[in-house]
């Protein structure tokens, strides 16, 4: 799909139909585009068709659940996306609970397999700017250690940031996984990489979602990255997330091992210190 789209602009007129009045650059890739009659988008230039196609089909996946909410997708090309800008105001307990409620309705409505993109999505997609591969597998233990874990392992040997014995720990984690990983579960539909800047606390009193890396996968590793690095109010957030679903039991013990993925990610994109946090991460599941 060739993008022939010169500027934010004329790709926010193009998808919307509405004439456009004013913009507003945020970063070097999004842009706050104005419309006629006073609606806002954001228009997000992308790194190739992947990236938009990904970013695209996982929020509609997201909104098809009737779950959380998320920016309303105008249409994407090659080279662009666009969606509805979120208004946002100040965190609160009320919506934080809501919020956990909304996440555990996302997880319950399931996903085909372990590693399913979403419909329409491409297999070969992003985790921010690390590539990320949605292969499918049967259990989530071994598709875990095969999809999650271990390619990023051997990235980080590759770009020297993990030492190749340093290795052998992940690898005896993933050998350990299936009796790490508590009770078996049903494929969940993930947001896939909810760390705290894609949580928009928007000024109407509902959380949006941004940026998501969605494919199925274990509703634990949505909420480890939720801890990972901090969200305001998490404890009520996960207070209304068990209200709705309880989660399995020693689910708190198993955090550091769902939360090996995106450190090693982090590992791969920003150096050495993710990869100590990761091995922290990953000899404290091995002392368990």
């Amino acid at each position: 799909m060739h993008s022939s789209f010169d500027s934010p602009g004329a790709v926010a007129a193009h998808f919307t139909g509405l004439p456009v009045t004013g913009e507003r650059p945020l970063t070097a890739t999004l842009t706050e585009v104005t419309l006629d009659g006073g609606r806002v988008v954001v228009v997000k230039r992308g790194d190739g068709e992947r990236a938009a196609r990904a970013e695209a089909a996982g929020l509609r996946w997201l909104a098809d659940a009737g779950a959380v909410r998320v920016p309303r997708v105008h249409g994407h090309d090659a080279r662009w996306l666009v969606t509805d800008r979120v208004a946002t105001g100040r965190s609160g307990a009320a919506a934080a609970e809501r919020f956990g409620r909304d996440l555990a309705a996302l997880h319950a409505s399931g996903a085909p397999a372990f590693g399913a993109p979403p419909p329409g999505g491409p297999e070969d997609a992003y985790i921010g700017r690390a590539a990320m591969r949605n292969t499918t597998g049967p259990d989530w233990p071994g598709w875990y250690a095969a999809h999650r874990v271990l390619p990023y392992v051997r990235r980080a040997v590759d770009a020297g940031t993990l030492r190749p014995a340093e290795a052998d720990v992940f690898e005896q984690v993933c050998e350990r996984l299936p009796e790490l990983a508590g009770p078996a579960e049903p494929p969940a539909r993930l947001h896939g990489d909810l760390w705290n800047g894609n949580v928009l606390w928007g000024a109407d009193g509902h959380v949006r979602l941004i940026d998501p890396a969605a494919h199925g996968g274990h509703r634990e590793t949505d909420l480890a990255m939720l801890r990972l690095f901090g969200c305001p109010h998490l404890d009520r957030v996960l207070d209304g997330y068990r209200r709705q679903t309880p989660l399995a039991d020693g689910w708190t013990g198993r955090v550091g091992l769902h939360q090996l993925f995106p450190l090693l990610v982090h590992a791969v994109l920003f150096g050495r210190g993710y990869a100590e946090q990761a091995l922290t991460a990953a000899r404290a599941a091995l002392r368990r």
